[in-house]
């Protein structure tokens, strides 16, 4: 089918260009002064939402804001109800004390801002404007507590191991070539992507927020995906939650604001129901994260990927 060969290969060269932009933007952000603390919060930490970021603002930016909604609520709900417990199955994951007492309070915060926002049905510039300077506070907060946390307990080695391998030798005129060619095909290949993700909402009758909510989401979310199973074969699968909720919140408020600063998203049909699983399946992460010893268990696992699995069922069979 050509709607989706044309969404599969623009998907895929969109993430492979999303991964070398990334990785030679740390290279040169370091190389410029930057301190490796800096780049690790922006630009490799969120670098896996990348794909989600240019797909959404352009397709708000050609008014296809239905696409743009559907992919924000399904990036958050792949992550917490199959990337989360794909990895919890694979390995169990010990929860730091800090997620719970900061990451995920922040998220059920930004989560509960969104549904505030949405209640009147549409995202409006100034929400943008509002999920974006929530954003802002958030960067903020976070830099505040990893230079105290740096200050008080040292270097933490798997983000010194992290650093060294993103940023391992001097660039050269070689790799602002490749931030360039990477920026183009980003934006080129997600112009291609957008436009097949609307064939192939056209193709099978679907709405362009339920093509968002699923197969874009699914896509879109496979840099999480992947560095959550790399991690975990690794015996590194800790990362995962905090990875998460991470890219939940950068979804939520960078995405999310970016798309409804450059055109007002109306919330489709069946979009209240989105926002209240994403709501659920944000919520559940809490008390899952303090039973059980602090881990997120594989039982625990089984019941997101369930849940996960019934609201996607539903969706597909009551689509609007």
């Amino acid at each position: 089918m050509e709607a989706f060969a044309i969404f599969a290969i623009s998907l895929a060269v969109l993430l492979v260009c999303a991964k070398y932009f990334v990785e030679s933007a740390a290279l040169l952000a370091e190389a410029a002064g930057v301190s490796p603390l800096v780049v690790g919060m922006t630009v490799i930490a969120f670098g896996t939402s990348a794909p989600e970021l240019v797909v959404n603002t352009l397709a708000a930016y050609r008014g296809e804001t239905g696409l743009a909604f559907g992919n924000v609520a399904g990036s958050c709900i792949v992550n917490s109800g199959f990337v989360l417990a794909v990895t919890a199955l694979i390995r169990p994951l010990r929860v730091e004390t800090s997620i719970i007492t900061r990451e995920i309070p922040m998220l059920i915060a930004g989560v509960a801002a969104l549904l505030i926002l949405a209640a009147d049905n549409v995202l409006s510039r100034a929400d943008g404007l509002i999920l974006l300077l929530l954003f802002g506070i958030f960067l903020y907060y976070t830099a505040i507590y990893a230079a105290a946390k740096r200050a008080l307990e040292g270097p933490d080695p798997f983000a010194e191991e992290v650093a060294a391998n993103a940023v391992s030798r001097k660039p050269s005129a070689k790799d602002a070539i490749i931030l360039l060619a990477s920026l183009a095909g980003v934006s080129i290949s997600a112009g291609y992507a957008v436009d097949g993700a609307s064939a192939l909402a056209r193709v099978f009758g679907l709405s362009e927020a339920l093509i968002g909510l699923t197969i874009v989401s699914l896509g879109t979310t496979l840099p999480e995906l992947t560095t959550c199973i790399i991690a975990a074969r690794r015996g590194n699968a800790d990362i995962a939650l905090g990875n998460v909720v991470g890219s939940n919140l950068f979804n939520i408020m960078a995405i999310g604001g970016s798309a409804a600063t450059t055109r007002a998203v109306p919330v489709p049909d069946g979009g209240q129901v989105d926002l209240a699983a994403m709501a659920l399946l944000t919520v559940v992460l809490l008390p899952i994260a303090i039973r059980s010893g602090r881990q997120v268990t594989r039982g625990e696992g089984a019941f997101l990927l369930t849940l996960y699995l019934a609201y996607l069922s539903f969706r597909l069979t009551t689509q609007s």
